[in-house]
């Protein structure tokens, strides 16, 4: 995916030509194999998610991918500690490929799987992932900020870069990790990863609006509605495309005080 702006313009998320989004474009750049910014955020996501259901033993914990857009590894992250998984996204396309990577997703993703499987919890996943995957997830088309009305609904939580990457409104921005926080059950695990310095990207020859937070601001606005709070810093600037710095790894649990 290359990024490049076509003008400092702003837009918001309502104005981004969402229904135009590409995700075979999306998964052929981006995810036909491992690269090691993935590799490392995956270990990184899988030691919290893994270290946590060892020491809290739960099977009826109902996670959200929110802004699941064609990225399954956030889902993965999320398997052998849920009952129900819900894919949130907004863009009809998204949509499509989820559900058909339900019916037996794509041999692309067994890399991303495999290196979960380094973790025994993983590992010790009884079956075929990809029945599993069908049997948890379930996809919704809905808009991440209606989530405001469901405050408290889940107990597990992932959303990959999406609250800096679909408008260049700063507010947005903080109104979409509200969201995505305030979904989650007090003492609920997250993981979150963010474009650092996005000035915007193309989908196939789609652009997308971003907003350019750093890692104050991302910290900022994750540590209001969390507690148990790690940042970690992957990769190099433009090492997957043009027009960032690095990509910002939050984990902790959901905060009880808001």
């Amino acid at each position: 995916m290359h990024l490049g702006s076509p003008g400092n313009l702003s837009q918001l998320n309502a104005e981004a030509p969402w229904d135009a989004f590409d995700p075979k474009a999306y998964v052929d750049h981006n995810y036909k194999s491992v690269i090691p910014e993935d590799r490392e955020i995956i270990s990184i996501v899988r030691a919290h998610f893994g270290d946590h259901f060892r020491a809290n033993p739960d099977r009826s914990i109902r996670g959200i991918d929110v802004g699941a857009g064609a990225n399954l590894y956030p889902a993965f992250s999320m398997m052998p500690w849920c009952e129900e998984i819900t894919l949130l996204d907004r863009a009809e396309p998204n949509v499509d490929y989820l559900e058909a990577q339900q019916l037996g997703y794509d041999q692309d993703w067994d890399g991303f799987w495999d290196l979960f499987c380094e973790d025994a919890g993983y590992a010790a996943l009884p079956g075929d992932p990809r029945d599993r995957f069908a049997e948890v997830t379930r996809v919704e088309n809905g808009d991440l900020f209606a989530l405001s009305a469901r405050r408290e609904q889940w107990s597990l939580g992932t959303m990959f870069f999406v609250a800096e990457s679909l408008s260049t409104s700063h507010e947005e921005f903080w109104q979409a990790v509200e969201c995505f926080l305030l979904a989650l059950t007090p003492g609920a695990p997250f993981a979150a990863a963010f474009m650092e310095h996005s000035e915007g990207y193309f989908v196939g020859n789609t652009h997308f609006p971003a907003c350019d937070v750093g890692e104050p601001e991302i910290r900022s606005a994750v540590e209001t509605y969390a507690e148990g709070l790690r940042i970690f810093t992957v990769g190099q600037p433009n090492a997957v495309r043009d027009g960032y710095t690095s990509m910002i790894v939050a984990c902790g649990f959901r905060g009880g005080g808001n």
